[in-house]
């Protein structure tokens, strides 16, 4: 019998990525609203790109005025940016859904954690992600890393790296990414790791001056990376009452217990809700290919917020690095 290798691969993203930028002004956003007003009814999409940027979306709330080309200005950096702002009050007919304790919006979300890495998620995700950190913390610009694993008879090792970064020359970048190979200690395995560095040639312009940014456009990466199925539903500049956040945190919460109770090696969790209607519709958990129902919590949108301490304003963080695996309260 032929043995086949299998290669898995992820890829991060700086929060100076124009995606990122969107997310974090979508979340900022949130958080502006949250900090005087627990209970705003908020949902924010930003797209930016080339000197513009507009903000739409509905909110209901009783905070102030929020100065939102203030928050724009700062997570960009860049105050010459144009800002346009469109926000309107929640629509009264989803509003009567979720005045009622009801979700949101309908939805399916996926939750997951594995015992393959100490942040229960992919090794291949953990490790461009805190490639990107560590490049990031010296050279803080729009940047992207990716690392493929091949798992082989040997076991599984790095085959091949791809750092891009702006304003980072080729040959400096190099010496970053061969010094997170030597601390982590990753070429155990394959002492000729392929490294692609800047493969395009070195680059000066990034995030918005470069490309076009908007929220929820990383979706992949701010869930568990290519491997795991993800439910689809976007998570920056949305409140707690909108369940394809709060219940995708919920579904990590849940996945990651039952990781540590059962000694498992890997968990799915899956849950599905109506609009209008509080309890979900799906409530599966998958124990290392077991099935079973969840009955042990409370699901319900009212549920998850108390459990998870969710009106607080704290989400711009989230937005940055991912939103498993960072030590928020759904991952201890």
């Amino acid at each position: 019998m032929e043995n086949y290798t299998t290669y898995r691969t992820a890829e991060s993203v700086s929060p100076k990525h124009p995606d990122k930028l969107c997310d974090q002004i979508s979340d900022a956003i949130l958080d502006a609203y949250l900090s005087t007003d627990p209970h705003a009814r908020v949902a924010v999409e930003t797209c930016g790109g080339h000197g513009i940027v507009f903000i739409v979306g509905e909110i209901t709330s009783t905070s102030p005025e929020i100065d939102i080309p203030s928050i724009v200005y700062r997570i960009t950096g860049d105050s010459s940016l144009k800002v346009h702002v469109n926000i309107v009050r929640q629509s009264p007919e989803i509003a009567n859904g979720v005045d009622t304790g009801g979700a949101g919006d309908q939805g399916i979300m996926i939750g997951y954690a594995t015992h393959e890495t100490p942040e229960m998620l992919p090794r291949e995700v953990v490790l461009s992600r805190r490639l990107n950190q560590f490049i990031f913390a010296q050279h803080p610009y729009d940047g992207k890393t990716q690392i493929t694993l091949s798992d082989m008879t040997s076991g599984s090792c790095i085959e091949s790296i791809v750092a891009s970064f702006q304003n980072v020359p080729q040959n400096e970048l190099r010496k970053l990414v061969e010094d997170f190979i030597k601390q982590e200690n990753l070429d155990q395995n394959n002492p000729t790791i392929t490294l692609h560095i800047n493969p395009a040639g070195d680059w000066q312009q990034g995030g918005f001056e470069a490309d076009t940014g908007l929220t929820g456009r990383k979706l992949v990466v701010d869930n568990y990376g290519p491997r795991i199925p993800i439910g689809g539903g976007c998570f920056s500049g949305k409140d707690a009452s909108k369940v394809d956040r709060s219940a995708a945190y919920m579904a990590r919460r849940i996945a990651v217990d039952y990781l540590r109770d059962r000694h498992a090696h890997e968990v799915f969790v899956r849950l599905a809700y109506a609009i209008g209607y509080a309890e979900p519709l799906e409530r599966t958990v998958i124990i290392d290919g077991k099935t079973e129902q969840i009955t042990d919590y409370d699901l319900t949108p009212q549920g998850i917020i108390q459990h998870l301490n969710l009106l607080r304003p704290f989400y711009e963080e989230t937005a940055r690095y991912g939103h498993f695996g960072e030590g928020f309260d759904w991952d201890k």
